[in-house]
Order: C-alpha cells, then sequence, then structure tokens
C-alpha cells in the first residue's frame, strides 16, 4: 500500500479537521509510523509543553504496510506527550482501525487543540467531520461507544477508536 501522502490534522480548538500533505521525506527517512510521528512531535510540540496542554499532539499513525497482507499489515501507532514523563510517548495497536485510516485515505490523523464540549471524530473516504458527543457517547464504556456509533451512523462495519 505505501503512502497516500495524506495528513488529516484536526484543530479541536478552531473545530476544523483539514487534509495536508505528508511529509514524504520525513516518510522516507524514518519510515515506519513511530518514527514519522515522532519526528512530527519533535518538529510540532516545544518541550515546555505539558501533555495536558492544548498545544500537544495525540498522532495516529500508519506505516507503509498498513493496510496489505503483511504480518504486521493491522498495526498503528499513537503518539503523544505523556502524562506520566511528559515526554514523547508510543503506544502500538493491532486490529482493523489503522486499516481502515489508511484505506479512508490518510496516514496520519493529527489532533491539536480543545474542543468547547465533548465530541468525537467521524472519518470516511477524504471526508472528516468532527461531531457533538454530548449526550451520546460522552461517560461511556469503550464497548458502549462502539455500538452507539455503529447505530448512529446505522453501519456495523464502522472501526472505532476510544478511550474509556
Amino acid at each position: 500500500m505505501s503512502w497516500h501522502g495524506k495528513i488529516l490534522r484536526v484543530d479541536l480548538t478552531a473545530m476544523t479537521a483539514v487534509s495536508e500533505p505528508l511529509n514524504m521525506e520525513w516518510a522516507h527517512d524514518y519510515l515506519g509510523q513511530r518514527g514519522l510521528a515522532t519526528r512530527y512531535m519533535y518538529d510540532e510540540v516545544p518541550g515546555n509543553v505539558d501533555s495536558l496542554d492544548p498545544e500537544n499532539r495525540l498522532i495516529f499513525a500508519t506505516g507503509p504496510l498498513t493496510g496489505t497482507m503483511a504480518s504486521t499489515g493491522g498495526r498503528y501507532c499513537v503518539v503523544t506527550k505523556g502524562g506520566l514523563t511528559n515526554a514523547i510517548s508510543a503506544s502500538n495497536s493491532g486490529g482493523y482501525f489503522g486499516a481502515e485510516l489508511k484505506f479512508a485515505g490518510y496516514d496520519m490523523v493529527i489532533i491539536q487543540g480543545k474542543a468547547p464540549h465533548p465530541v468525537y471524530l467521524m472519518i470516511t473516504d477524504d471526508k472528516a467531520e468532527i461531531l457533538d458527543a454530548r449526550d451520546f457517547i460522552w461517560g461511556e464504556s469503550c464497548w458502549i461507544t462502539e455500538d452507539a456509533i455503529k447505530a448512529r451512523h446505522q453501519d456495523p462495519q464502522i472501526k472505532v477508536a476510544s478511550i474509556g
């Protein structure tokens, strides 16, 4: 699958989600999802920014093999400045979310800012919307959140990444 060459940048303060080009030089230099996302963190987030500051980033990154039949084709990485150490932290996950993000046309999602109220991000093929989560999924478990999103959008095939 390689690279689409696109990032989805989500600014929760401005309530915007826009597509921008992936830095292909960095994609080649850092190759994998973790290295590339860490480079974006290093370049965009000053060292003195606290992990809970709206200037921090939450980056969901796929790699060049994500969405392929390779044994690692279902992996994606989440990179941010962690609360425990206030240093750049990464977590790797499997399942369908990474491949579906890639199939939707994006290599990475970079989330920044602070929403004025609880929201969720709905990504479909080359489209992203920031939607209201109040009185819907806010405060629910991961399982209830996933089921509620699938029901609201009438699509049992939706893939969800959530916390709770």
